[in-house]
């Protein structure tokens, strides 16, 4: 992943393109081919599989908890984000009253769960300035009602990096709530430091490496009474198939609630593939790699004509880079002649950049920007 050699080796389909969208899909190495494969080998076996399933399952939790700093019994995988967090907003049984604190640099699935017409809770919006979320912001949004905050660590949006120490010491000091925090965007690229966050959730299919399908969950142990969801199912419940099955349902609190049926076995194969290679690869040598070709970015982005995003502090940005132009559809369609691939949404282009990309790649797009700019 940090030599060509390796490059070539284990992503092959990288050859001749400059991939700069990791934020959005990451380019799985082939070793998660070869898990997804396996999978359905062991599938073949029918129920005889089972056991094979079952030992990826466990391999993938206790990778999950070893990038998270938990143990494997606080972690789980649903499917995705989203079913993680509409799963946590019935976990909390909000009433008339109670408040929620969103921010406007998260994405939709950490912060429209609230936002639905059959959610009580009043929203609070912690709004960013200069593209960052600065603390004495949210200071005036807590208080004694306040049930929960939620961000994501990384924003997708312009890749501001939220200092959760000050964050979480603001939100203990003047509130009871708990804080969710959404990885995806950090997890696989950046050293995570998750101390004191209660509820922990990422997608798989970005900067890990893996496939669609999964949701990692982390819950202390100290807060799963506070995220036992409420949910059917049977493979979240204690007793799903014993006497009393007919009469009562009774979650099992923290991060297993949240696997609510039969796991996505092939995303889970794929999981512990891409987790298996983040870690072998070292998140501390991807991210001294990587870095410095984002701060490098930063800095000659910054020089362009365009309305850039992204804060210039790059003390707190991770992979993720974006700016606004008027021609932005222009500009990507340059950009894609160029085999270089960025997302371009609303006017918006964002640049992610991961551990298998080069300073060559940062030359090549930033000569193509200036180009598509005139």
């Amino acid at each position: 992943m940090l030599t060509e050699a390796v490059r070539g080796r284990d992503f092959p389909s990288l050859a001749g393109i400059t991939y700069l969208n990791s934020a959005a899909e990451g380019i799985p190495p082939l070793a998660v081919g070869q898990a997804l494969q396996q999978y359905f080998a062991d599938k073949q076996l029918g129920m005889d599989g089972r056991d094979k399933h079952a030992a990826q399952w466990n391999a993938a939790k206790d990778l999950v908890a070893e990038f998270y700093g938990l143990t494997a019994g606080e972690v789980s995988i649903c499917s995705c984000s989203s079913e993680a967090y509409n799963l946590a907003a019935a976990a909390l049984q909000l009433k008339s009253g109670d408040e929620i604190v969103i921010n406007d640099l998260d994405f939709p699935a950490g912060a429209t769960p609230w936002l639905q017409p059959s959610c009580p809770a009043t929203v609070k919006i912690w709004r960013s300035r200069a593209g960052a979320l600065h603390t004495d912001d949210l200071i005036p949004l807590l208080g004694p009602k306040t049930r929960l905050v939620t961000t994501s660590l990384v924003s997708f949006f312009n890749g501001f990096k939220v200092g959760l120490p000050e964050m979480i010491a603001a939100v203990r000091k003047h509130s009871p709530a708990l804080v969710s925090v959404d990885v995806t965007q950090a997890l696989g690229r950046i050293p995570l430091e998750l101390d004191d966050v209660d509820l922990i959730v990422s997608s798989t299919h970005k900067w890990i490496l893996a496939s669609h399908g999964g949701g990692l969950i982390g819950v202390p142990s100290k807060r799963a009474a506070d995220w036992t969801v409420p949910a059917g199912g049977w493979f979240n419940l204690q007793d799903a198939f014993g006497p009393q099955r007919f009469e009562q349902a009774v979650s099992l609190p923290g991060a297993a609630g949240f696997t609510v049926g039969m796991p996505n076995y092939p995303a889970v194969y794929a999981i512990r593939a891409g987790l298996e290679y983040i870690r072998s690869v070292g998140l501390a040598a991807i991210n001294q790699s990587a870095q410095p070709l984002t701060v490098a970015c930063l800095e000659e982005l910054a020089k362009l004509p365009i309305e850039l995003l992204t804060p210039k502090d790059a003390s707190a940005i991770a992979g993720i880079l974006a700016f606004r132009h008027p021609k932005a559809e222009q500009i990507q369609q340059h950009l894609r002649a160029q085999n270089i691939h960025v997302m371009c949404h609303a006017g918006r282009v964002r640049i992610a950049i991961h551990g298998y990309n080069t300073a060559q790649d940062i030359e090549k797009l930033l000569r193509e920007l200036r180009v598509a700019l005139g």
